[in-house]
């Protein structure tokens, strides 16, 4: 495996399998008579690319330079990625010295808890009218750097493009099935499938982008 540095994360939404339960009747629990085949366990999320979606989330984790897979796993669509980084960066702390993410990760807790305890740099964009205090300031300076921007800059091309292949190799429009620990396990297959066909074209000095028929086998 090459030497890993820095490192993007992400979250994305799948729709769920099935029709859509309405945020309040599922806050109370009603099901609307003729609703069939609903997945009752999915739940809303929001990005401002998507608006509001009801099914369920990938967390993705992507090296930055070689463009490897490394972690791709289901998360409540419901739940913020920041705080599932704080739980997960921590099995890569051997190798990450950066981490980026975009301003979902705007947190002066989290940022401090990376560099302290895993001496982890975090890149994101903070919210301009949050820049008050002597710490969030002292944030903002160390983000600027030129060198911060220009790997928060490498996003573009790293984790977000590596989530759309995961969605179009697999189909991910929409879940394969329904229920969390249905998911849970699918997509945890699929992030191991991607992962298998990566190493094998790193290894022969192909492309880790053009893995979808090395993949389905065909």
């Amino acid at each position: 495996m090459p030497t890993v540095a820095t490192v993007s994360a992400d979250k994305m939404m799948v729709k769920a399998r099935g029709p859509v339960w309405h945020q309040k009747q599922k806050k109370q629990g009603v099901i609307p008579k003729g609703l069939h085949g609903l997945d009752r366990e999915a739940t809303w999320g929001y990005s401002r690319a998507d608006g509001w979606v009801y099914g369920h989330g990938t967390f993705c984790i992507t090296t930055h330079g070689s463009h490897l897979l490394g972690a791709f796993k289901w998360m409540p669509n419901s739940a913020n990625e920041a705080k599932r980084l704080a739980t997960e960066i921590g099995k890569y702390e051997c190798w990450v010295k950066v981490c980026c993410m975009d301003s979902k990760a705007d947190d002066q807790v989290l940022y401090r808890h990376l560099k302290d305890t895993y001496d982890i740099q975090l890149l994101t964009t903070m919210r301009r009218n949050k820049i008050k205090s002597p710490e969030r300031k002292q944030m903002f300076r160390e983000l600027q750097t030129e060198r911060h921007r220009r790997l928060y800059r490498e996003r573009s091309h790293t984790v977000e493009p590596m989530q759309s292949l995961g969605k179009d190799i697999f189909d991910l429009e929409r879940a394969w099935m329904r229920g969390n620990e249905n998911n849970r396990w699918l997509m945890a297959a699929m992030g191991v499938a991607l992962q298998v066909a990566q190493r094998i074209a790193y290894r022969q000095n192909q492309s880790t982008w053009r893995i979808k028929d090395l993949v389905l086998g065909v």
